[in-house]
C-alpha cells in the first residue's frame, strides 16, 4: 500500500482530468450526457484506478488497477480525437491534451512493468 498522491503518473492524471472537465465545460449541452460524460468519466477514471489500486495490499491488484487506468487512458484519447473531429476542441487543445494522455499511458505501462517485475521476485 503507498500514497497515490506522491506518484508522478497520478499527478499527472489528475491534472490532466481537471484539464478535461475545464475544456468540455465549453461542449454543446446537448452532448452533456453523452461525449462530455464519457470524455469526463473515462478521464477521472485514470487517477481514480491508481488511487483504488495503491490502497491494495498486493502487487497483482496494484496492476490490476493499473490496466484499468492504462484501458481508461485509451478511451479517453479516443473521445479526445472524436471531440477535435467534431469541432468541439479546436486543434492547438487537442494537441495539447492528447500529448498529456500519451505521456499518462507511457507512464502506466512503464510502471505496470516495474510493478509486475516485483511480482516475479
Amino acid at each position: 500500500m503507498q500514497n497515490y498522491k506522491e506518484l508522478k503518473v497520478w499527478q499527472r492524471a489528475h491534472t490532466f482530468t481537471v484539464n478535461v472537465y475545464q475544456e468540455t465545460r465549453i461542449f454543446p449541452k446537448e452532448e452533456l450526457y453523452s461525449l462530455t460524460n464519457q470524455l469526463r468519466r473515462a478521464s477521472s477514471s485514470i487517477p481514480a484506478n491508481i488511487a483504488e489500486g495503491c490502497g491494495k495490499f498486493s502487487q497483482k491488484d496494484l496492476a490490476h488497477f493499473l490496466n484499468i487506468s492504462l484501458g481508461s487512458s485509451n478511451e479517453a484519447e479516443y473521445f479526445l480525437l472524436l471531440s477535435k473531429d467534431l469541432n468541439y476542441l479546436g486543434n492547438e487543445k487537442y494537441v495539447g491534451l492528447a500529448d498529456n494522455i500519451n505521456e499518462i499511458k507511457a507512464m502506466l505501462i512503464s510502471l505496470i512493468g516495474k510493478v509486475r517485475g516485483q511480482n516475479l521476485q
